[in-house]
């Protein structure tokens, strides 16, 4: 049920209240953390030296149950875990910070330990990054034909992170490992050279920390008439719903930032907000609902996505309860995706039937309007790749599978079969069904990678237009 008068109150009090950041230099001054042990506090140091760390008050005071620490979701979600560290790295970061090591010791400790978590996984650095005039634009993906992302500079932070972020090296300092650009023209010069491209999804870390008249000077020039005239819709992925609302309403340019948003929506193109709500209490916050009204009235669509997250929302009637408030609000229930091959990934995964089991349990407790939800997903180097089901064929028991985006975009929609496996939590420990190689795809896959990736990201297109 959607709140009442009692709840705008209660979302007006709270938007009135000031951001303020916590991290690994103040959280032990925050009055709920003198609440919980000082294992705990020391875990959370330790592991904040190798994996981003880094909340708020509103996320903290509201969303946080502190009753239900350590177990809380929203806790886990925004504070590190022990286990988010193989055992053997935890120690040896705990014993630096127990020996006084000095903080370039520390550093460099720790950066040997991010360089074994997997920084890019899915080819991101090596196969995504499209070249412009035979430079290569480190500040841009463009993996699938479609659509290609973009990481403007100045929003490559976020008002809180999450700790399964499959981006975390974007916030640990390792520049060689961060993707960044300033160039809004380059970006517009870019799609303007490849037909192909309908979508420009501008993501990060979270566009939305940049100040209005940053993102501006990237948006604006697209929408200058004459230009790009193939983009139709532009897509933010942001966060800022669940973690900062207040970023639609009270910051003090909010007003120029749903007035960007109805200039989009006014020159013809969608809008599209890709908002990242991991568990039903970020949609339920009073804020949150107030935010979303707001930003719809813009012209907005809402599209939201979450990964399956043990620990967080590996339970249906969450998800389903999620799925169903993001439905009564107008949001478009989006992707359930399969937790990154990367990061913190041991502490969070589920093997892949399990997470079949549980979307297909949530997806049938809500009505027709949520089930635009896809999922589980695998955002995997050929493509994204949906887990469909558990079954018998042949005499063997099999994961049917399908490709719901692909490097090469015959491969789209194609249904393939994996041998069951109990253990295998990505796509790259399955293994074909039928005695069967290899995957349909895998030698032609193979051919794109030798070649630097998808074909879309060269100067000259390796493959036909649909209909060209």
């Amino acid at each position: 049920m959607l709140p009442g008068n009692g709840a705008a109150a209660e979302a007006a009090a709270i938007l009135e209240e000031p951001y303020e950041a916590i991290n690994i230099r103040n959280f032990e001054k925050v009055p709920q953390i003198q609440g919980i042990s000082e294992e705990l506090r020391q875990d959370i140091r330790v592991v904040a030296q190798v994996l981003p760390f880094k909340s708020n008050r509103y996320v903290m005071d509201h969303l946080i149950d502190w009753d239900r620490v350590p177990e809380d979701p929203m806790f886990r979600l925004t504070f590190p875990q022990r286990d988010m560290l193989d055992p053997e790295h935890y120690e040896q970061m705990a014993a630096l910070l127990a020996s006084g090591a000095d903080n370039a010791e520390i550093r460099a400790t720790a950066n040997e330990i991010r360089l074994t978590l997997n920084p890019h996984p899915a080819g991101q650095m090596e196969h995504n990054v499209p070249m412009l005039n035979g430079k290569p634009l480190q500040g841009m993906q463009h993996k699938y034909r479609e659509t290609v992302l973009f990481f403007p500079t100045q929003g490559q932070t976020c008002h809180a992170y999450c700790t399964f972020c499959f981006r975390w090296p974007q916030f640990v300092g390792m520049e060689g490992l961060k993707f960044a650009m300033r160039e809004g023209e380059l970006l517009r010069d870019y799609v303007e050279e490849h037909p192909e491209i309908s979508d420009i999804l501008f993501t990060g870390g979270d566009p939305l920390i940049m100040k209005t008249r940053i993102l501006r000077g990237y948006i604006e020039p697209l929408l200058e008439p004459g230009r790009a005239p193939n983009i139709s819709t532009i897509r933010v992925g942001s966060k800022a719903l669940a973690y900062w609302p207040h970023r639609l309403i009270t910051d003090d340019d909010a007003e120029e930032l749903l007035e960007l948003f109805r200039k989009v929506v006014d020159s013809g193109r969608q809008l599209a907000m890709m908002s990242h709500f991991n568990h039903p209490v970020e949609v339920e916050a009073p804020p949150a609902l107030e935010a979303i009204r707001v930003l719809r009235e813009t012209g907005a669509q809402i599209r939201t996505q979450t990964p399956l997250l043990k620990h967080i929302n590996d339970d249906p009637d969450a998800l389903a309860r999620m799925w169903r408030l993001q439905a009564q609000t107008g949001c478009i229930p989006y992707y359930l995706f399969v937790a990154r091959d990367t990061g913190a990934k041991r502490y969070f995964e589920l093997p892949l039937w399990r997470c079949w089991e549980i979307f297909r349990e949530a997806y049938s407790k809500v009505s027709g309007v949520a089930r635009t939800v896809r999922g589980p997903s695998m955002s995997a180097t050929p493509g994204k790749v949906q887990v469909l089901g558990v079954t018998e064929a042949a005499g063997e028991r099999v994961m049917v599978l399908r490709m719901l985006q692909g490097r090469n975009p015959d491969w789209v929609g194609r249904p393939f079969f994996a041998r069951y496996s109990e253990t295998a939590s990505w796509l790259d420990e399955l293994e074909p069904a039928f005695g069967e190689s290899e995957f349909f795809y895998d030698r032609e896959l193979n051919e794109l990678l030798v070649g630097g990736g998808s074909p879309w990201s060269k100067d000259e297109l390796a493959l036909p237009l649909v209909g060209g």
